[in-house]
This record gives structure tokens, C-alpha cells and sequence, in this order.
């Protein structure tokens, strides 16, 4: 404590708003005065910072605000611009950061709480969520409720990515490689790219051409034929432009490493320039099969990004949405809202998870005594495993029941928890609303540190609406004495 600041502890939260930011705040504020919870989330994050690091080089940031801020944004579904301002400007959110009132000169700056988040990883994220939801649990459960009914379930969290097709995905390889080449020939004085922008303008005008030709609709066969010329004579002269600047590309790149004359850094990004080749490459073949020789491209084969290389197309069937571009999370709730664990599934179905996503929350918290789970999860070999660990297992069979399937359930306690495990359809909702319905984070570590850090701030925004719960019954009896 410095003179003119205020203790975290003495801050005072309007208990009468519903915005998530006091939400949050008190259930941060909760963890920061508790001196057995503080140390426990502080000796925590003492692994976020290198050991290198921290007797030499800039300050950066105290490990308190590292967590404040990084919850804050993912609870809010916030980008880092309104973050910064957020962080600079308001009032209540700079108390809980240890600034006075009064204190108006210190600013956070942009870079600076991008490069500080980033140092989160999902092993300090799972150790700071296991603190979390044991002292939610010690907050709301007595000793006679001291078993958990969790709930499991999966839903897809998008990654930043538009939608892609063979042409545009050629596109994108072919501006980034043209756009970095020329960047580089001018630092080490080459002239060759100094008409980068009219390439890519080229470019991009014989993708607007294509995207324009229609099939035709016409009953005559003539018609139909001419338009399907017309389209596979486009196309080729689209890959053949292509093909020459990626040629011309790595031609330069072969001239550039036998002048010697690359920093460290150029050389990395060369390597960028190549992967971008092999994109491009990747993408003229399919087009060529599919639109030239009329191929039906295997899925495998497919790429949805070449910035972000594991999007998946996933189709869930849902009513509106044929598909969806991202990966899919299965996530497993107890009856009171807090998520116990959860799994980034990478070209996984959900029964491949069924048993490890018990196995995993039964480590952390042995008292979970039931689960129950949807249609989706069920194998014979699963329902096998699970009534090893668990006292109750709901797990609807798929398709024809036998008698004693039909037995099990329609038990009524089977039948009960049935019907309650739409309430993880509740907790999946609200994870969307507070930052897990886009991933705006670049590259699969990326995605998996903003999905942790969504169910650390969705816990703690659940412990701290407890506790303003709590206060607000203690405020009415006051008032009623």
C-alpha cells in the first residue's frame, strides 16, 4: 500500500447493477482479500513471467493485473482497444489495478497488454480455475450437498476467418506472399516487386470476374455449354496468372539467399513467403481438378484458412445453420453453473471424449457422483467405463431400446436428471455471450489460451454474483431491522 491508494478490499460495488464488469470485479475482489486464495492465485501466476526476465529488461506488468485484465476482456467479449481504454479510464476497474484516484498520469498502453495476456498459459489457467471453482463450491455447498451432478455437452466456437472457397484461399496466399516479398526486396535494395500492388490488384480483379460467372439457368444445352466454358476458360487464366507470380516469387527467393544478405528476421519471414507458396500451390491443383477436370475434392485434402490452418467445417444439424468454421469445445458443468473442465476437440466426435472428460474432472473434484450427457456421447464401451467412476450415469442410448435399456431409462431418477441437463445448454449460452462465440486470437495455442480464459472469467463472474447475492440479503435485512 502506497499513500492516496485504496485497498483492494475496501472497493464498494454498486449490488443493484446487472453488468458483468462489478460481477467480476467482486468475485476478483473476493480472491484478492482472502489471504488463503491470494496466495494460492499468486503463487500460481509467478510462473507467467520468464525467470530471465525478471531481473533484467522492461517492467511490464504486475501479475495481478495480468489476471484482472485478461478476465475482463473475455467476460466481456471486449478487443483489446476497448480493454486499454477501459483499463485508462475507468474508475472502479483502476482501484482494483492499485491505482489511486488521483493517480491520472500512469496509462497502459496497447502493445503492452496484447504482449502481458499473451504469457497466460493453459497450465496456470487450469491451476487458477481448479482455486476458483473449489472456493465457489466451499461458498454455496454445505456438508450435506457435498456431491455434484455435472452435465456434459459440446458446441463450436468460430475462429476470425471469412468464408472460404478454392478461389479466394488463392487469393489470400497470393497477396501475402507478393505484399512480403516486396517488402523485403526493398529493405535489401531490390527493384524486381516495386509493382506488388498492381499484381495483387490483378489479381484481385480476375477473382471479382469469376465470382460474377453464374451457371446458366437456361433449358437450352448450348447456352449451358458456352457458360461452362466461359467459366473453365476464367479459371484457367486465373491459375495461370497465379502461377507465374508464385514462379516469379520463388525465383527471388532462390536470388535473395544466394546474396547472402538476409538479417535473422528476413530469413524467417522467407520462410512465411514459402509456406504461403505451398498454399498457393496447394489451391491451384484443386481448382484445376474441381473446375478443369470436374474432380470432387476429398474433404481431407480441404483447407478452410491459411491463417488459421485448424478451422475445421463442422455441421451439427442445427436448425439455420448448415456449418459452422471453427473447432468444437466440450465443456462439463456442475449444478451450480461452474465449469469444471473443459476440451478443445481437434477432428474429434464426442463420444471419443466421453470418458476422458470424466476421468479428467474426477481428478480435480472427487465428489462429482453423476453426469449425464446427450445421445451424441453414448457407446456401449462408454456407459461401461462411466458406471465404474460414477454413481449414476446418464447416458441415453442411440436408435432402439432393449428392455433392460428402456428399464434404465425410464427410472425416475435417471428421468430427473434427464430433464435437468439442459442447464448446460445455459452455461454453453453464456460462454458465447462472454467472448466464446468468435476466437479472436491467432493460431491454435491462441485458441486454446482464450478458451481457457473464457472459463476462468465466466467461474469468477459466477463466484462474484454469489457473493453480491449474499450481500444484497444481508443489505434487505439490515434495512428490515
Amino acid at each position: 500500500m502506497k499513500f492516496w491508494k485504496k485497498d483492494i478490499a475496501d472497493i464498494q460495488f454498486d449490488l443493484q447493477s446487472r453488468d458483468e464488469i462489478p460481477k467480476l470485479l467482486m468475485g476478483l475482489q473476493h480472491i484478492y482479500s482472502t489471504r488463503v486464495l491470494r496466495e494460492q492465485v499468486f503463487t500460481i501466476l509467478s510462473h507467467v513471467v520468464p525467470h530471465q526476465s525478471r531481473e533484467t529488461g522492461r517492467p511490464g506488468m504486475d501479475l495481478w493485473k495480468i489476471l484482472v485484465l485478461g478476465t475482463l476482456r473475455l467476460n466481456c467479449n471486449f478487443d483489446f482497444d476497448k480493454l486499454q481504454e477501459l483499463a485508462n479510464n475507468h474508475r472502479t476497474l483502476r482501484l482494483m489495478l492499485g491505482h489511486a484516484e488521483t493517480d491520472i498520469d500512469s496509462h497502459y498502453a496497447l502493445q503492452t497488454i496484447r504482449d502481458n495476456i499473451s504469457l497466460l498459459t493453459l497450465e496456470i489457467l487450469d491451476e487458477i480455475n481448479q482455486v476458483v471453482v473449489s472456493t465457489g463450491h466451499d461458498f454455496v455447498m454445505s456438508k450435506k450437498d457435498a456431491g455434484l451432478s455435472a452435465s456434459c455437452d459440446s458446441f463450436v466456437v468460430e475462429t476470425d476467418v471469412h468464408y472460404p472457397t478454392d478461389r479466394n484461399l488463392l487469393y489470400d496466399a497470393m497477396r501475402k506472399m507478393i505484399s512480403l516479398i516486396a517488402v523485403i526486396c526493398s529493405e535489401i535494395g531490390i527493384t524486381q516487386w516495386r509493382q506488388s500492388h498492381h499484381h495483387i490488384l490483378k489479381i484481385r480483379r480476375l477473382l471479382r470476374n469469376l465470382e460474377r460467372l453464374k451457371r446458366s439457368t437456361s433449358k437450352d444445352e448450348a447456352k449451358k455449354a458456352l457458360r461452362e466454358a466461359q467459366i473453365i476458360e476464367a479459371h484457367e487464366h486465373y491459375i495461370q496468372v497465379c502461377e507465374e507470380l508464385v514462379s516469379t516469387v520463388s525465383e527471388t527467393i532462390g536470388i535473395i539467399r544466394e546474396m547472402n544478405l538476409v538479417s535473422f528476421t528476413q530469413d524467417v519471414r522467407l520462410n512465411g513467403i514459402e509456406e504461403y507458396i505451398c498454399h498457393a500451390r496447394r489451391q491451384i491443383d484443386q481448382i484445376r481438378r474441381r473446375v478443369v477436370f470436374g474432380e470432387t475434392i476429398p474433404h481431407a485434402e480441404k483447407v478452410f484458412s491459411i491463417f488459421e490452418p485448424h478451422t475445421e467445417w463442422i455441421s451439427k444439424g442445427k436448425a439455420g445453420v448448415p456449418q459452422e468454421l471453427g473447432l468444437k469445445v466440450c465443456v462439463l458443468k456442475d449444478q451450480h453453473g461452474f465449469i469444471l473442465r473443459h476440451r478443445v476437440m481437434l477432428q474429434q466426435t464426442d463420444e471419443k471424449l466421453t470418458v476422458a472428460m470424466v476421468q479428467e474432472a474426477k481428478c480435480r473434484f472427487p465428489n462429482i457422483i453423476s453426469c449425464s450427457f446427450d445421445k451424441g456421447f453414448y457407446t456401449p464401451a462408454n456407459r461401461k467405463e462411466l458406471e465404474k467412476m460414477l454413481d449414476l450415469v446418464v447416458l441415453p442410448k442411440k436408435g432402439r431400446l432393449s428392455t433392460r435399456d428402456r428399464e434404465i431409462e425410464h427410472g425416475e431418477e435417471f428421468v430427473a436428471h434427464r430433464r435437468k441437463h439442459s442447464a448446460v445448454e445455459s452455461s454453453i449460452n453464456a460462454l458465447e455471450n462472454h467472448g466464446l462465440d468468435r476466437c479472436l486470437d491467432h493460431g491454435l495455442h491462441g485458441f486454446k489460451r482464450y478458451v481457457a480464459l473464457a472459463v476462468v472469467a465466466r467461474n469468477i463472474q459466477i463466484l462474484g454474483h454469489m457473493i453480491q447475492q449474499k450481500e444484497l440479503k444481508q443489505q434487505k435485512r439490515r434495512h428490515a431491522a
